[in-house]
């Protein structure tokens, strides 16, 4: 991972292929924000250059400039924080996207010094967090040269030497190893990351970790001796049978028992209720539920944070074969309920309602489950905005830890009137509900298996993979999104 270390050496002096300052829209043009510094001459150049550029300083705007011979620095960065209105610093999101994005845009370069405002204790973290997500690179499959993730980053400023500013840096390694880890899973090829596969980069993770971490992994024997009928009638489909792995991580003498449950369908056909083919090459990014839990597990861990953190990964393979299961089948969950499958492309719900009983039955104070779970998420809130549903309390904490994280989650509602739906002819309940509120009906169908426990859900059908255009610290692929919410969410338990 790119190597990140706080300076406060005088910016004109730092040595580094690239020096990266922040500039701002305004209805005069773009202004340099955070950078009194720069000489006189640069500041004049971005002015001079900005309509022969098309400099705006729009967010997501990076540009390039040659470094005058006051500077150290090979070249001047430019990167857009949008228009800032009234405001004289940007707010902490908005420094952390421009920071990714410039060291996104900056893949390949030895050396990045970062000048952004980096006064307080709170933006120095947004910048230094922005530029170790930016600093992302897939590889895995490039046979020839690709542009790795910036090697070194020097990001400057006043509080280098300040105790907590350490602290913060060492967290947010953390943080960004976690989210690397899951984009990494996500873009691996469904070919490489089956269920078996991901239960075996789950043992190599932990061990990895160094960290008090147990893992349980649960084949398909043990899954029918378990009554784990969810999962194992998803994966009966597929010639890669189904998994269920445990990531446990118990401090001594914890403040709070909070359980994760990821969604991990490492590739998702609908099964006999086939998806049309067209877009079906993303559903390798069906698991990224499952990856998020397991790295959250694992930073928690690594933060030794005082939280018994328990993860469970809900892994299978929805293939159509002649073994797969058929729409009209009936499926015994664990703990006995039963559902009807009435289409088998809603075959993620059934997979974590097995994983729930499961984690409901260690009587945790709280669970959190997390999942690519409908396409309905996608249609109401778009491809960067998360939905979040569960009991009142447990969806607020959710949507405050993702404001404080920096990620985007939306309160949604579980209509009882919803509930109707559900109502199966031959089982307790039936696996889809109405066309109209997807979502929701989803959630609601979750609900069904965890009873009286304090939940919530967290839809993140969209904004787990990006398919589109890079934008801030959010890469093409795998984003890594939930992570950095969750994580938030079990520290704050932590201070309880």
């Amino acid at each position: 991972m790119t190597r990140v270390t706080l300076t406060s050496a005088n910016p004109t002096r730092q040595t580094a292929d690239a020096l990266v300052v922040a500039v701002a829209s305004s209805p005069d043009g773009p202004r340099v924000v955070g950078a009194d510094w720069l000489p006189a001459e640069t500041v004049q150049q971005v002015t001079d250059l900005a309509g022969v550029l098309g400099i705006t300083g729009a967010a997501d705007e990076v540009r390039r400039l040659p470094a005058s011979g006051k500077l150290a620095a090979k070249a001047v960065v430019l990167t857009g924080l949008g228009s800032l209105e009234e405001r004289s610093t940007p707010d902490v999101e908005t420094l952390r996207r421009a920071t990714g994005a410039a060291l996104r845009e900056l893949a390949g370069t030895a050396s990045v010094a970062v000048a952004l405002p980096a006064e307080d204790l709170e933006q120095v973290t947004a910048v230094v967090e922005g530029a170790l997500l930016g600093a992302y690179a897939y590889t895995r499959y490039r046979t020839g040269d690709a542009d790795a993730a910036v090697a070194q980053v020097a990001v400057l400023t006043p509080r280098a030497r300040d105790k907590a500013a350490a602290k913060a840096l060492a967290r947010a390694e953390v943080l960004a190893a976690a989210v690397h880890g899951v984009r990494d899973l996500v873009n691996a090829a469904p070919n490489d990351l089956f269920p078996a596969a991901f239960a075996d980069a789950a043992k190599a993770a932990v061990k990895e970790t160094g960290a008090k971490v147990k893992l349980t992994v649960l084949d398909e024997k043990a899954l029918a001796a378990g009554g784990y009928g969810g999962i194992l009638g998803v994966g009966q489909g597929s010639s890669r049978p189904p998994r269920l792995v445990k990531v446990a991580y118990t401090p001594s003498r914890p403040a709070a028992k909070v359980a994760l449950v990821g969604k991990g369908i490492t590739f998702d056909t609908g099964g006999i209720s086939i998806k049309p083919a067209a877009g079906m090459d993303a559903m390798k990014s069906d698991m990224a539920g499952a990856a998020a839990v397991l790295h959250t597990v694992l930073a928690a861990a690594r933060l030794e944070l005082p939280v018994a953190v328990t993860g469970w990964l809900c892994l299978a393979e929805n293939m159509p074969s002649g073994t797969a299961q058929r729409p009209s089948d009936v499926l015994t969950i664990r703990g006995g309920k039963t559902v009807e499958v009435l289409n088998t492309d809603a075959e993620g719900r059934l997979v974590m309602a097995d994983g729930l009983v499961a984690a409901v039955e260690e009587k945790p104070d709280l669970v959190l489950d997390i999942a690519t779970l409908t396409g309905a998420q996608l249609v109401a809130l778009g491809p960067r905005v998360s939905a979040v549903m569960g009991t009142d309390g447990a969806r607020t904490e959710v949507v405050d830890a993702a404001e404080a994280a920096g990620e985007a989650f939306w309160p949604m509602p579980l209509p009882a009137d919803l509930k109707a739906g559900l109502k199966s002819k031959v089982a307790d309940i039936a696996n889809i509900g109405d066309r109209f509120g997807g979502m929701l009906t989803a959630g609601l169908f979750l609900q069904e298996f965890v009873g009286t426990t304090p939940w919530a859900h967290l839809d993140i059908a969209g904004p787990a993979y990006n398919e589109k255009s890079a934008f801030g610290y959010t890469p093409v692929g795998g984003t890594g999104v939930g992570v950095r919410t969750m994580l938030a969410l079990i520290e704050e338990r932590a201070t309880r």
